[in-house]
């Protein structure tokens, strides 16, 4: 354990929890034919020592896509194949999960199997190295080479978070991965795979044996205390703080955001969720953020706006469970657009922002919005295992049943709820911009110099549009910093 006054900065400052061993439970019985597992290990990225940045999820990966004592990972996938069946994992910040999913038929053998993968792991060098060739790859052909959107979405949340247990990116950085060795993941795992650390959550029609089975397993791994990283809280941007990612790429990819001291056990996070859902529902062209640039502009494909993190969104329409975070972040993502209208889109998206500041929710909005959201939670929960990783969720944060909890916090809301909550955590400054642009200096050169902004319509656009326009083109961009990073700098260090 790091202690000493530097711990913050470095990241890496514990609390032991004296929770004892006894191995959490969430059981979710049902006469389904398939038995779906959640093992959640209540470390992650966060919990990565200084320098070592990837360990929790390259320990993870050699756990999930790595041999045992007894058998290759190429034989554990010729063993899985025939059930249709596999072991996934997921880390982020504070958790890490490990899922599957398998007929009752088959549920001795996959058991076996994953137990085994979780207890017994082979350590082989050759896997190391394939997993940590992997690692590096996503980091610099996925992230850096091929995603603009997630590139600026992962960038966002280092800037927002520098100096903090949060900020590399969740797989790591490529230096650190580069020297991490076989003795650094297997000293992650005995420090780190405990029974204290593990919540195991159960769903479908297994035997009423079965959850006595697992926790008695898994408490073969090593003892220890519950363990959590101390937060501090991360520095907020001084106006409007811009990093410009240069990258030779034919479009133009903003992401906004700020730190806000609401998670999903905070008394204002259904009236927060509300007010995200009517801005910028994820994937909704009813959305306000969408119908103002997209529809009514035409700007790009799509704009949202989240309160909690969500990966992966440009492949998904629902959000992945298991990704519980202490602390979150408002973001705001323009999805890539023209480079001649990334400056209009950029102002567009702030005078929106501050106008929901401002103004709130109308009683109508309020009300389409409570609406929508009472029966689109049934949609994130609708298969079983979502169900329990949501299960999961509620235990980190210590509320009811997702469902019931979401619907009744909704049906309590009134506007005055929605509108003072807005007021009291969002804002149209002091916060990160990321942008992702082939010429970074001439984004850096039109930001400051408060130039108009304009848009070019192929179509005639109504009289208050055109008004409007000119409104958002003269909006005035406050900066304390704007930098230029070249797109190989970005997730390296």
């Amino acid at each position: 354990m790091r202690t000493g006054k530097n711990a913050c900065v470095t990241g890496l400052l514990l609390a032991a929890v004296a929770w004892g061993q006894q191995i959490e439970v969430v059981e979710q019985p049902s006469p389904s034919p398939l038995v779906n597992f959640r093992i959640l290990v209540k470390t992650g990225a966060a919990m990565d020592p200084p320098g070592k940045q990837g360990v929790a999820a390259l320990t993870a990966a050699m756990l999930s896509q790595g041999g045992t004592r007894q058998m290759s990972y190429d034989q554990i996938v010729r063993a899985l194949f025939p059930m249709a069946a596999s072991v996934n994992a997921q880390v982020d910040k504070e958790m890490t999960v490990f899922s599957g999913a398998t007929h009752t038929d088959n549920l001795e053998k996959y058991y076996g199997l994953l137990s085994a993968m979780l207890l017994e792991p082979g350590w082989r060098e050759d896997d190391f190295r394939r997993l940590k060739t992997d690692a590096i790859n996503f980091l610099r052909v996925e992230l850096q080479g091929n995603n603009d959107e997630e590139l600026g979405k992962e960038a966002l949340y280092g800037r927002i978070y520098q100096g903090h247990p949060y900020a590399h990116q969740s797989t790591g950085t490529v230096t650190a991965l580069e020297k991490l060795t076989l003795d650094d993941l297997k000293a992650f795992y005995r420090q780190n795979y405990t029974p204290a650390n593990l919540v195991i959550g159960l769903a479908g029609g297994y035997s009423k044996d079965l959850p006595a089975r697992v926790v008695k397993d898994l408490s073969r791994l090593a003892p220890g205390l519950a363990q959590a990283v101390v937060l501090p809280q991360p520095k907020p941007a001084s106006k409007l703080r811009v990093t410009i990612i240069e990258k030779n790429t034919r479009a133009t990819a903003i992401s906004i955001g700020f730190p806000i001291s609401v998670n999903r056990s905070s008394p204002d996070w259904p009236a927060l969720l509300v007010a995200q859902s009517y801005f910028g529902q994820h994937r909704s062209s009813k959305s306000y953020l969408y119908q103002r640039l997209r529809e009514l502009r035409g700007l790009n494909y799509g704009d949202y706006a989240y309160i909690e993190y969500f990966p992966r969104g440009m492949f998904q329409f629902e959000p992945d469970p298991n990704l519980g975070r202490r602390q979150q972040i408002f973001q705001i993502w323009i999805r890539p657009v023209e480079p001649a209208n990334g400056m209009f889109a950029l102002k567009a998206a702030l005078y929106e922002l501050d106008k929901l500041v401002s103004r709130g929710l109308s009683s109508e909005n309020f009300e389409s919005t409570r609406q929508f959201l009472s029966k689109f939670v049934n949609l994130l929960t609708h298969t079983s295992s979502a169900q329990l990783g949501y299960a999961l969720d509620s235990k980190y944060y210590g509320v009811g049943e997702f469902n019931g909890f979401v619907k009744a916090a909704l049906a309590k809301l009134n506007l005055t709820d929605v509108n003072t909550a807005v007021k009291r955590h969002l804002r149209a400054t002091d916060l990160d911009i990321v942008i992702v642009t082939k010429d970074a200096a001439g984004m850096k050169r039109a930001i400051l110099s408060g130039a108009p902004s304009g848009l070019t319509y192929v179509a005639p656009k109504p009289k208050e549009v055109l008004e409007e326009d000119k409104s958002i083109g003269h909006y005035k961009l406050e900066t304390s910093a704007v930098h230029i990073v070249k797109v190989d700098e970005v997730f390296e260090k």
